[in-house]
């Protein structure tokens, strides 16, 4: 079987085990004595209400919200798109909504929240004073920093109204159950999409250290804000979540072993919570890849090397192309004229960044191609333009929306 042939089916794997519908059923809770509420965020929290739809054995009603063109045709629960990942009016609509849902809920009801990544960008709810331009600000210094979104979203859960367990609080005295598909290194449900009802011991202190560490320029707003009392977010010790429970649905390490699992050759998970720079995570498995194929070790010739995380990007260019295009574009200069490497590297939710495709394939030719198109792969990576460098290529991977999100998806294959 042809190299992609086989990376593609091993993808594939790994975003099944990840689907709601696969996933959710075990997870639901017994009906309440009074109403069942959902409510939810992320890039796969339409596809998560269906699936809670399809299997839940009762009336229900609820409100999710996802990205634009992420969408999922539901009977009973509404579901609205919003901007990702900067925000918009729209996502601060939904941010209303979700809380009017479970505003004067009683102890007889419950309530179900479905939390996936990308709910931070989706749910904007700024405290009074700070605008929904200041978010926004807020937001693009994030994303162009290259903090790790465990960081970014420590900051953005003190700068909302819905973050940082407030959305679960305010659901009280209703039990409220958090089933998550985690997009984080690590799993910490509190992490996925800020946490709307996942409280942690993060404290405004930390936020202000996120600031400092990364040199975040942000509105005054914000950081008056942060120095404030008004920033403290609730603390999980809190009795009001006493009855409330969280499960991880699905995460990068149950998708990896999936993949695992289904590989045709002897395969190696290195890890399922890799960060750091994208560019730089090419080049550590780039070196194993080059071990592997000029010396059979530390792994014996055929095999496939699997890891998940998030790695991040910082700006320095203007070009176009997310974190997997990115790691790509590295890693086919460090292999290049390796003809027995292939990798490929992209999003489980189908988007890598704000472009249209989930990520790519990089090979022994993948750089000659780059030049033989008359581009520099090296000034293509100096503007992070790794997308026009893959489209040059012909090595763009396009899924479309998948309807999950468990992170980076990175497999490599040294024949």
């Amino acid at each position: 079987m042809d190299a992609r042939e086989i990376l593609t089916g091993l993808f594939d794997t790994a975003v099944s085990a990840a689907l709601p519908d696969n996933s959710i059923a075990a997870f639901l809770p017994e009906k309440p004595k009074g109403r069942t509420i959902i409510i939810g965020a992320g890039k796969g929290a339409a596809q998560l209400a269906q699936a809670v739809e399809t299997h839940w054995d009762g009336p229900l009603q609820g409100v999710v919200v996802t990205r634009y063109g992420y969408g999922a045709d539901c009977k009973n629960i509404e579901v609205i798109e919003a901007a990702h990942p900067v925000p918009d009016k729209a996502g601060l609509a939904a941010s209303k909504r979700l809380q009017q849902a479970v505003t004067g809920l009683t102890k007889d009801d419950l309530v179900i929240a479905l939390i996936c990544g990308g709910g931070s960008a989706l749910l904007p709810c700024p405290p009074d004073g700070i605008s929904l331009a200041d978010e926004i600000a807020m937001n693009k210094a994030l994303l162009a920093s290259g903090a790790p979104i465990s960081k970014m979203n420590v900051l953005r859960k003190h700068v909302s109204n819905i973050k940082g367990g407030r959305l679960a609080a305010l659901a009280a005295p209703a039990r409220v159950i958090t089933l998550v598909v985690s997009d984080i290194p690590g799993d910490i449900a509190a992490f996925v999409a800020s946490g709307p009802t996942v409280p942690d011991h993060a404290s405004r202190k930390d936020a202000l250290a996120v600031v400092q560490q990364y040199r975040l320029d942000l509105p005054q707003a914000i950081l008056d804000h942060l120095n404030s009392a008004n920033a403290d977010a609730p603390n999980p010790d809190d009795a009001v979540f006493a009855k409330n429970e969280i499960h991880v649905i699905a995460s990068a390490a149950i998708s990896l072993r999936a993949a695992q699992k289904a590989a045709p050759v002897n395969c190696v998970i290195l890890s399922d919570s890799i960060e750091g720079e994208a560019r730089e995570s090419a080049k550590m498995h780039a070196a194993i890849a080059r071990e592997i194929a000029q010396n059979n070790q530390p792994f014996e010739k055929p095999v496939l090397l699997l890891s998940g995380g998030e790695t991040t990007v910082t700006l320095r260019g203007n070009g176009k192309g997310g974190r997997n295009s990115e790691f790509l574009l590295s890693f086919a200069m460090e292999i290049d004229g390796i003809a027995s490497i292939t990798c490929l590297a992209a999003d489980t939710d189908g988007i890598d960044g704000s472009e249209d495709n989930a990520g790519g394939f990089a090979d022994g030719n993948t750089a000659q191609k780059i030049r033989d198109a008359g581009l520099d792969p090296v000034k293509l990576l100096e503007n992070n333009d790794a997308w026009h460098a893959l489209d040059a290529a012909k090595d763009l991977f396009k899924t479309g929306p998948t309807g999950t999100n468990v992170n980076d998806f990175r497999a490599i294959l040294v024949a």
